[in-house]
């Protein structure tokens, strides 16, 4: 069934750091290969190292991609060796088994195909064309670089990003041969580099000998040491260390990757949002560190946010640049603000949440005072009263305004709501899904979803067709069904999941 995709934050924030970059480059066309399923196999072969683009031409991410994509190839073509860029249309029919193989969840997707296609990596670096060729001079290299001086040290490691150095009494043996696999399988997200020799390392102890792991990072204690080369523990330990103990949502790059993880992290999250200009902001740091420090082992994770560079987030949470400094804590089934909060009052403020004594905060627009339309608009402080205590059977449907499945909808609900008038123990009910927090007894994936809430306490979702006739019906036949009665209604024709997420995004373009 045809609907309009929610976003999650993870998404848009990629959206949004995707908008940060400008694209004023022209660039010599024909740089990328144009493949298919037909020599698809066949190029790829023939390399060792390639890097493919899975793309639909419709979509406007992968339109803003192209012409950088296009000048890092022409770059990248003279490189030595030369590194190949192409790129496949998966949203032709022909080339739908090539989406399935390598796993097209959306476009742009950009692999990394390595032993003649044996090895398929995700891309997961710049999306301009400096970027791109950067990324790619690393990965074309070795997984692990060699450093003999300190003159290396110093280059390579640096002080802007997460580098992982193997210490070894000499380059062999089940701890190297470890390594070097871990640095094989992590290299997309981390730079490695290995020596015989620790006392070139700028920071840690000089005397290290090995088999010895040093992770360098540029915050928190800015390195870290490990001696397990178990696989699946050094892996746990890059990710741990490597990832800071407090994010920090601005616009520098750097931070880029740090953002989305946290975003995709499913766990409880606690974000302060201030202007980076404010007189306290060290106050504010330091204190946030603190809490972090604390809590962080009860599965929250810690954002700092500078309000100007964060207003995507302000606008997808629905907070209030009139509230900074704000401290808001986004747990699986609640939310909790701080409006105004004051440095001294962060760690008080979290034992409160930690303690189970905050009261949730809902995102509600104001109850109507007169509700004298077809169908009832229901917000978030008034659900309960309207939907679970009326004793009515109420449909109800969740949509967005700027949805255009929601748009065609609207004039059907009110036709079902105007034959369904005379019956007093039928309600037609909508709430702006975008403007109101959904409580967790509904599971809202896409706009529009309805859902069908009997006298009897029985809740049902709605899948059936979007006909009057069709709801009416459903209607009719689950008034007063107790739980575990009725049917969800009929299936209806799925529609292109990814070109309707491509569409919602739009949408969320334009708004920003």
């Amino acid at each position: 069934m045809a609907t309009c995709s929610r976003i999650p934050f993870a998404f848009l924030v990629a959206l949004l750091l995707l908008l940060s970059s400008s694209s004023t480059a022209s660039a010599e066309e024909e740089a990328v290969l144009t493949l298919d399923a037909g020599n698809f196999s066949e190029v790829v072969a023939a390399h060792q190292f390639i890097v493919v683009e899975f793309y639909a031409p419709w979509c406007g991410h992968c339109k803003q991609l192209a012409p950088e994509y296009e000048k890092a190839a022409s770059i990248l073509s003279k490189h030595d060796p030369p590194v190949v860029l192409a790129k496949v249309d998966a949203s032709d029919e022909k080339n739908k088994d090539l989406s399935g193989k390598y796993d097209v969840q959306g476009f742009p997707t950009i692999k990394i195909l390595r032993s003649q296609g044996d090895n398929a990596q995700e891309y997961n670096g710049p999306r301009d064309a400096d970027g791109i060729v950067e990324y790619l001079k690393k990965q074309v290299g070795p997984a692990s670089v060699e450093i003999r001086s300190v003159e290396d040290a110093t280059d390579l490691i640096g002080d802007k990003g997460v580098v992982i150095v193997g210490v070894f009494p000499a380059f062999g043996g089940s701890e190297y041969d470890n390594f070097m696999a871990v640095a094989e399988e992590m290299r997309n997200d981390y730079d490695f580099l290995h020596t015989l020799d620790g006392s070139i390392l700028p920071r840690g102890d000089k005397a290290v000998k090995g088999p010895a792991v040093r992770l360098f990072k540029p915050f928190d204690e800015l390195y870290a040491d490990s001696q397990d080369f178990d696989k699946d523990t050094l892996e746990k330990f890059i990710e741990v260390s490597g990832f800071p103990t407090v994010v920090t949502f601005d616009t520098n790059p750097t931070n880029h990757k740090y953002l989305l993880k946290y975003f995709e992290n499913d766990g409880t999250k606690a974000m302060l949002f201030l202007s980076f200009d404010d007189d306290r902001i060290e106050a504010f740091k330091s204190q946030f560190h603190e809490a972090a420090k604390q809590y962080g082992e009860k599965n929250i994770s810690f954002l700092i946010g500078d309000v100007t560079d964060a207003q995507g987030a302000f606008q997808y949470f629905g907070l209030k640049e009139s509230e900074v400094p704000l401290l808001f804590i986004q747990a699986s089934t609640a939310k909790y603000i701080k409006p105004t909060v004051e440095p001294d009052q962060i760690l008080p403020w979290l034992k409160e949440y930690s303690d189970g004594t905050l009261l949730p905060h809902v995102k509600s627009d104001p109850i109507p005072v007169v509700n004298d339309q077809p169908v009832n608009v229901v917000v978030a402080d008034n659900l309960n009263d309207v939907v679970f205590n009326s004793g009515k059977n109420v449909l109800l449907e969740f949509y967005a305004p700027w949805c255009g499945h929601c748009q065609k909808l609207a004039p059907i609900l009110d036709e079902v709501a105007v034959s369904l008038q005379n019956d007093e123990d039928v309600i037609i009910a909508k709430m702006d899904a975008t403007t109101n927090d959904i409580p967790p007894d509904f599971a809202v994936e896409g706009y529009p979803t309805m859902y069908f809430y009997s006298s009897a306490g029985n809740l049902l979702s709605y899948e059936g067709g979007r006909t009057a006739e069709e709801i009416i019906n459903f209607i009719k036949k689950n008034k007063g069904s107790k739980p575990g009665e009725g049917a969800v209604g009929d299936d209806a024709a799925e529609t292109d999941a990814m070109e309707e997420q491509e569409l919602a995004l739009e949408s969320v373009k334009d708004e920003l």
